[in-house]
């Protein structure tokens, strides 16, 4: 009686596009990841939130949104997706926007990325974006740590095999 069984909806089996961020082994703390499926079941973005060890809360999600993707959709002085995500992990649900951007050089690996530093009326979050030669967008939000040219060192793809479903 298969055919009364009720369908889950469609989630995506992972992306088609390689994600940007950290590897697990190179945090202390907790690793988390989520992908934003489409109605189609294709993926529409994956953000990865690290934990400080010892389940001391979030400290950064890196979100990467290929283009179409309506989480890269934003209005004035809207925070980006991944800011949002942090908040709402942090239960901090005072309105938040975006106030200034600053453009800056930054080296990755023989790339220079033109990145995108986000000033928001909460001062304790550290927000930047970068595009890829692919498309994809990059952001990087933090809470109560700034971000560092550093952290763009330790930026790297993650196999696709961690993103598929079980």
């Amino acid at each position: 009686m298969s055919f009364l069984r009720r369908r889950s909806a469609a989630t995506p089996t992972g992306p088609d596009f390689d994600v940007l961020a950290m590897d697990p082994g190179d945090w202390p703390g907790d690793l988390g990841a989520g992908l934003l499926p489409a109605p189609d079941g294709s993926c529409q973005g994956v953000f990865l939130r690290y934990d400080l060890f010892g389940g001391r809360g979030p400290a950064m999600i890196i979100g990467n949104l290929p283009e179409g993707s309506p989480a890269r959709e934003l209005g004035e002085g809207q925070v980006p997706f991944e800011v949002a995500q942090l908040l709402a992990a942090l239960g901090n649900d005072e309105p938040v926007q975006v106030v200034e951007t600053e453009d800056l050089p930054v080296m990755h690996e023989d790339n220079l990325l033109i990145v995108r530093r986000l000033k928001c009326s909460e001062s304790r979050i550290s927000c930047t974006q970068f595009d890829r030669s692919d498309g994809v967008l990059v952001t990087i939000a933090s809470w109560d740590r700034p971000i560092t040219d550093d952290l763009y060192q330790l930026l790297k793809p993650l196999p696709a095999e961690m993103f598929q479903a079980g």
